[in-house]
C-alpha cells in the first residue's frame, strides 16, 4: 500500500485524468477503503484543491477550478507532449499564442528532469517547422468552443460560408479540428440535421451557450479517416475528373486525402476525382502529381492548363534569353 503522502500525489493525479471518479473506482485504483478516500479528499481540499462531491448512486468526486491553478501532475511522458507543444505554438495557428508559451515554457523547463530535457532538446533538434499560412483565430474562442464540447452545451454562432453568404448556426459541439492549417468545429447541425464542419475563423461565437445535450454517436469509429473522406467529397467549387496514367496505389501516395479520391482502372491507370476552389490550384495540383494525365471534366480546366502551360513556357524560354530560369539564388533539389 501507498504510503500517505504519495497515495495523495497519486489521487490528485487521477481526479486530474478524467471528470467524475465514483469513491469505489478511487478505492478500487488505490486499493484502500472508501472511509480512506473521503480523508484524503479532505486533505486535499486542506491544501486549496477544489474537489467537489458527485451525486448519484454510491456518490463521487470531481476536481473543479478554484481561484488558483493548483499544480498540475505529469507522468514523463506527458510532459515531453507539454513541452514540445509550447516550443512549437508559435508557429501554430492561434493569435498571440506565441509569448504565452514562451512564458509557460520557461516555468516547465525549471522542473523539467535532465533525462526529460534531452528528450524535448533532441526531439527538437530534429524538427523543422514551417510557418503556417492559414488565417488565424483567438485562443479565447478556441476555449470557449472547447469548454462547450466538454460540457456537451450547445453553440450558437453567426457564420459566413466561402461564399460570404452569412447565417445563425446552432450546433452541438462534438470536436475541434486542426489540420495545420486552419481550426475547424466539427458539430451537429441541428437546423439541418446534419454533422457539419465550420471554419473557426468564420465563425462568431453568441454567448450564453445553448442548453445541455445528450451526446449522440459519432458517424464513424475512425473520425480521423471520416473527416478527411468528407474533405474529398466537400462542396469546392470547382470538380475535376482525371485519368492519370498510373498505378492507383502510386498515384494514392502523390494525392493528399483531403483533395481527392482514387479509383483503379486497370494496372496502369486509375480516375482522379478532384476538388478546389480554383481552376488554377486545380490545374497546378494536376500537372505536379508526376504522371501523364487526360481531362475529362471540366472543360474549363482544360483551357486553363493550356494558358499555364505558355505561361511556364515563357517563363522558361524569356525572348532574347536561352537559359531557364528556374528556382531561387541557391536552390537545389537534392539530386546529384
Amino acid at each position: 500500500m501507498l504510503h500517505t503522502s504519495a497515495r495523495l500525489l497519486r489521487l490528485l493525479g487521477l481526479l486530474q485524468t478524467r471528470r467524475d471518479w465514483s469513491g469505489r473506482d478511487l478505492s478500487d485504483r488505490l486499493d484502500v477503503s472508501a472511509r480512506t478516500i473521503r480523508r484524503d479528499v479532505e486533505k486535499l481540499r486542506a491544501l486549496g484543491y477544489p474537489i467537489g462531491a458527485v451525486g448519484g448512486a454510491g456518490g463521487g468526486y470531481r476536481l473543479g477550478a478554484g481561484a488558483s491553478l493548483p499544480p498540475l501532475l505529469l507522468d514523463d511522458e506527458e510532459a515531453v507532449a507539454v513541452a514540445v507543444g509550447l516550443r512549437t505554438a508559435a508557429a501554430g495557428a492561434v493569435t498571440g499564442i506565441a509569448e504565452t508559451s514562451v512564458r509557460a515554457l520557461a516555468k516547465l523547463d525549471q522542473v523539467l528532469p535532465s533525462r526529460l530535457r534531452h528528450q524535448v532538446d533532441a526531439l527538437n533538434a530534429a524538427v523543422v517547422t514551417l510557418p503556417g499560412v492559414g488565417r488565424t483565430v483567438d485562443p479565447a474562442v478556441l476555449t470557449s468552443i472547447a469548454s462547450a464540447v466538454r460540457a456537451r452545451e450547445r453553440l450558437r454562432f453567426d457564420y459566413v460560408s466561402y461564399g460570404g453568404e452569412p447565417s445563425v448556426r446552432d450546433v452541438e459541439p462534438y470536436r475541434l479540428v486542426h489540420d495545420a492549417r486552419r481550426w475547424y468545429l466539427f458539430a451537429w447541425d441541428t437546423h439541418r440535421s446534419d454533422w457539419r464542419r465550420f471554419r473557426v475563423d468564420r465563425l462568431t461565437l453568441r454567448v450564453p451557450t445553448g442548453p445541455g445535450f445528450t451526446p449522440r454517436p459519432l458517424p464513424a469509429e475512425d473520425l480521423v479517416a471520416y473527416l478527411e473522406t468528407g474533405r474529398a467529397g466537400a462542396p469546392f467549387r470547382h470538380r475535376a475528373v482525371v485519368t492519370m496514367r498510373g498505378p492507383a496505389d502510386e498515384v494514392v501516395d502523390e494525392v493528399p486525402p483531403m483533395l481527392g479520391t482514387v479509383e483503379p482502372l486497370d494496372d496502369g491507370s486509375c480516375l482522379l476525382r478532384i476538388g478546389a476552389d480554383s481552376l488554377d490550384h486545380l490545374a497546378v495540383w494536376v500537372a505536379a502529381f508526376g504522371f501523364d494525365f487526360v481531362v475529362h471534366e471540366p472543360e474549363e480546366l482544360v483551357e486553363r492548363l493550356r494558358t499555364l502551360s505558355a505561361r511556364m513556357h515563357r517563363a522558361a524560354r524569356p525572348e532574347g534569353d536561352d537559359r531557364v530560369r528556374c528556382g531561387g539564388a541557391g536552390a537545389k533539389d537534392g539530386r546529384g
